[in-house]
């Protein structure tokens, strides 16, 4: 039986038409050939590789929600996963450390497995020190051996060492070797210098160099070499390596200049190319956008000429038939039979929660649905988040008032449905989480 605390998060977040953070897997439903693809896609992260997905879907279609359940599925396999959301203060270039904000949020959010609520960058490292130790241990090199730190200190340095001949590779690979001396020597003042570095958040070259001793910053220029550099080194501390999840692509779409729209779209070839051509290791990036912030070719991604010839369709793809090994996957409607078995699960979930026994029928969920799908322009326009939305309303009603059914609300004229999203794409769509 599910959590009553993961119950009340996934019923409260759908409810707010937000995507939760936990207990996806409960309420996880279609979706299974774009999930079997992204896991063909970390499987070969895991194993040296690099990969760059775009999930494309309308306001509400699940895009957010099929990111967020690859983040879970990432975790699971030992994987550093990193997300954030791009908006007007967090873009991929700026000239006003709008780059260099994505980069720290990316950092803050930093999860795994055992620290999936984000934050993990100061366990991380502390983790890959543990591990080193403990390998030494079982090469019969006990702690209180002379020989101990030193085998310690040249297993780091290996590590740190195959960082160097990357772009920046000497300055990460001198930070990573002063917060193990300063864990081992019990400063804690280097190991929240190292940490601010790392987070990004030295702003002066002569404070680097006068804390640390480098002279390198992080900013809108260099910040994705640094997510390069610390996706191979998560690597080498253990982990199957690191996945990058951006949503909101939208925010790049609605930039007013077409100068920085342009450098935006050019930092998205560099990373598209870089995964492709194999110069970026055990690393995956995933972004999620709308149909026309990417087909868009005069303010989209497609008005990048580069990127266009690129992604764009080949001529055997069609409506419903996609390639789904494609750059950029494509998020069709969940069918009547997938909503269904999602609304019986929702009403499962509800009962739980409240503490009542599910007086929800199989012909109360299935007219709702039918009622749902009968509104004009449902075919096309018709959400998830919408009808999740009307569902759980149904729920709260029908549970506040037991001496009224379901069928009685269903059919009652004051029945209305969730207010739909602006289909007027020619309008600039707001910002917002997707289910």
């Amino acid at each position: 039986m599910i959590p009553k605390r993961i119950a009340s998060v996934l019923i409260n977040a759908l409810k707010g038409g937000v995507v939760p953070r936990i207990g996806l897997p409960y309420i996880t439903v279609g979706r299974t050939v774009e999930i079997e693809a992204l896991l063909h896609d970390i499987a070969i992260i895991g194993e040296g590789g690099a990969a760059f997905r775009f999930i494309v879907g309308a306001y509400g279609s699940g895009k957010s929600f099929l990111i967020q359940t690859i983040r879970n599925y990432a975790m699971d396999r030992n994987f550093v996963v990193a997300d954030a959301d791009l908006s007007p203060e967090r873009r991929l270039w700026g000239n006003k450390g709008q780059g260099l904000a994505t980069y720290r949020e990316l950092v803050r959010n930093l999860a795994t497995k055992t620290r999936p609520e984000g934050g993990a960058l100061a366990l991380i490292l502390d983790r890959w020190i543990s591990s080193v130790q403990s390998e030494i241990v079982a090469q019969g090199i006990q702690s209180e051996d002379a020989r101990f730190s030193e085998s310690v200190s040249q297993r780091i340095a290996t590590v740190v060492n195959e960082l160097c001949d990357m772009v920046h590779g000497f300055e990460f690979a001198k930070l990573l070797s002063q917060y193990y001396r300063s864990s081992m020597q019990g400063d804690e003042d280097t190991k929240r210098n190292v940490l601010r570095w790392f987070r990004g958040e030295y702003t002066s070259k002569a404070e680097a160099k006068s804390t640390l001793g480098v002279t390198l910053i992080i900013n809108d220029d260099n910040w994705y070499d640094c997510i390069k550099l610390l996706a191979l080194f998560l690597k080498r501390a253990g982990y199957a390596g690191m996945l990058i999840l951006m949503d909101e692509l939208v925010n790049i779409w609605k930039i007013p200049h077409a100068i920085t729209r342009q450098y935006n779209y050019e930092k998205i070839l560099a990373m598209y190319n870089d995964t492709l051509q194999g110069k970026a290791q055990h690393l995956g990036i995933l972004m999620g956008a709308t149909p026309q912030c990417v087909e868009d070719r005069r303010r989209g991604v497609f008005s990048y000429e580069a990127l266009r010839s690129r992604l764009e369709e080949g001529r055997f793809g069609k409506t419903g038939i996609h390639d789904i090994l494609a750059p950029i996957i494509r998020l069709e409607p969940l069918s009547r039979e997938e909503m269904l078995i999602l609304v019986e699960k929702l009403a499962g979930i509800h009962a739980n929660l409240f503490d009542y026994t599910q007086v929800m029928t199989e012909d109360d969920l299935a007219s709702f649905i039918q009622i749902e799908s009968a509104r004009v322009g449902a075919d096309a326009h018709i959400t998830p988040r919408e009808i999740i939305r009307d569902f759980i309303e149904l729920l709260n009603i029908a549970h506040q008032n037991p001496k009224i059914s379901a069928a009685d609300i269903l059919s009652s004229e004051n029945f209305t449905h969730a207010k739909p999203i602006d289909l007027d794409e020619s309008a600039e769509p707001f910002a917002e989480f997707d289910i």
